[in-house]
């Protein structure tokens, strides 16, 4: 008779107002592949949050489940032992084998209501927004807890998505009823920028994923953020 694999052991999470407190204290999102051309996942992962990043979100679509889950196995473990939080993004399956502390979709993704039925009140959840209109309703969400805005610039991460600006980064602020980000081709050199546009939560991706001292840039991005 064959034995069933050993299942993977993630850390128990915290409780939903210790991460509603993480969210709210937080200022730099990271969102990362696998690394699995640099092979050196736990590294990185080691060195964004050290350089100051407070919630690394794991997106590889290249991955299969399986290799996705113990990609994520390393990111919760590393995760807590930094204190600080994780996300999935797209898949609530997965997010709720792994335990996840932030749970992100997008415009064409599971509805919030859905979302939660999935996963239950304690997640956090966050949405992509891409015009006034969307940053509104998620705004005015009760089921979501952050959401995002962008791409502000240009960028390959986001092949075909048009650029949205910095006008609306200003009128996000304007809002101003939760937590939220701004998103899109942002950089150390363009964290000035949005931050006079009225934004004090970046996500990034190349900005650290790309840099030859991931640490260092996470700090020079911290910096910039809480200056």
């Amino acid at each position: 008779m064959t034995s069933s694999p050993t299942p993977t052991p993630f850390p128990p999470r915290s409780p939903r107002s210790h991460r509603l407190a993480a969210l709210d204290a937080a200022r730099l999102y990271l969102c990362t592949d696998a690394r699995t051309e640099q092979g050196d996942l736990e590294a990185f992962l080691h060195a964004a949050y050290e350089g100051g990043v407070d919630i690394i979100q794991l997106r590889d679509k290249r991955l299969e489940a399986r290799e996705e889950i113990a990609a994520l196995g390393l990111l919760a473990r590393i995760a807590a032992e930094h204190g600080r939080m994780f996300a999935v993004n797209d898949r609530a399956d997965i997010a709720l084998l792994v335990g996840a502390d932030v749970f992100h979709v997008g415009q064409g993704d599971l509805t919030t209501a859905q979302a939660r039925t999935v996963l239950g009140p304690e997640v956090v959840i966050g949405r992509s927004t891409h015009s006034l209109a969307q940053a509104r309703e998620a705004a005015e969400d009760p089921g979501l807890d952050y959401f995002c805005v962008g791409p502000v610039w240009a960028t390959p991460t986001k092949p075909g998505r048009p650029a949205v600006g910095l006008d609306l980064v200003a009128d996000a602020a304007e809002i101003g009823n939760k937590p939220w980000f701004a998103i899109g081709g942002i950089d150390v050199e363009r964290v000035g920028q949005v931050r006079a546009a009225g934004a004090e939560r970046v996500v990034v991706v190349r900005a650290i994923t790309q840099a030859a001292r991931p640490r260092d840039a996470a700090a020079m991005l911290r910096n910039a953020l809480v200056g």
